[in-house]
């Protein structure tokens, strides 16, 4: 598992919880050391003790912790970089939605190694859809779930989201999109990082 997803794990514990519980976590995990490099690849068996100890530590499901795990990555303002790159995704949700199938390839430009779970969008009805998201680690979908929450706030959008389950495939979303412009959302401009 790339370094950088464990990475993610890490600091969404401690910008969430605390270095405190973070140290719990590394401790209840056996990770034998006090955190992630970024550039590394870990055994992936590593990536699931520390989701299946985070779960124990804080007492919430794990389905929970990965979902706010998603949420985070968009909307938590260390992860303002991320969060950006995917609003280049469209205009609109509905447009972002439609990019997804792209996204792990265009982030293997940037690092390799890295392996997003795979993304198939299926429109199924007049905006409702379901998400196919294959992946080696279980609970990839309830990550997707939390980060497509965080991104339908930040479009304005009205969305229903559900993990649907697990089939042979990998795991299923089922977003109903109610609403394109249900709110303003928040703030984005294509400049934004731009000199005046």
């Amino acid at each position: 598992m790339h370094g950088l997803v464990n990475r993610s794990i890490q600091c969404f514990v401690r910008d969430t919880y605390g270095a405190a519980i973070w140290g719990q976590i590394a401790l209840e995990a056996r990770l034998g050391f006090d955190g992630f490099e970024p550039m590394l690849v870990y055994d992936g068996a590593l990536t699931e003790a520390v989701v299946t100890a985070a779960a124990m530590v804080l007492g919430r499901a794990r389905d929970t912790v990965l979902e706010d795990l998603g949420t985070y990555l968009v909307s938590h303002h260390n992860t303002e970089a991320l969060r950006r790159l995917l609003r280049f995704g469209g205009v609109t949700f509905e447009d972002f939605l439609h990019s997804l199938e792209d996204l792990p390839e265009r982030a293997r430009l940037a690092l390799p190694d890295l392996d997003l779970p795979g993304l198939l969008l299926i429109e199924q009805a007049d905006g409702d859809y379901q998400l196919q998201v294959s992946a080696a680690i279980p609970g990839a979908g309830h990550v997707m779930v939390g980060l497509l929450r965080a991104m339908a706030d930040d479009y304005g959008a009205l969305v229903l989201l559900d993990h649907a389950g697990r089939d042979d495939v990998g795991e299923r979303v089922r977003i109903q999109l109610l609403d394109q412009s249900h709110s303003s959302g928040r703030n984005f401009d294509l400049a934004g990082w731009a000199a005046p």
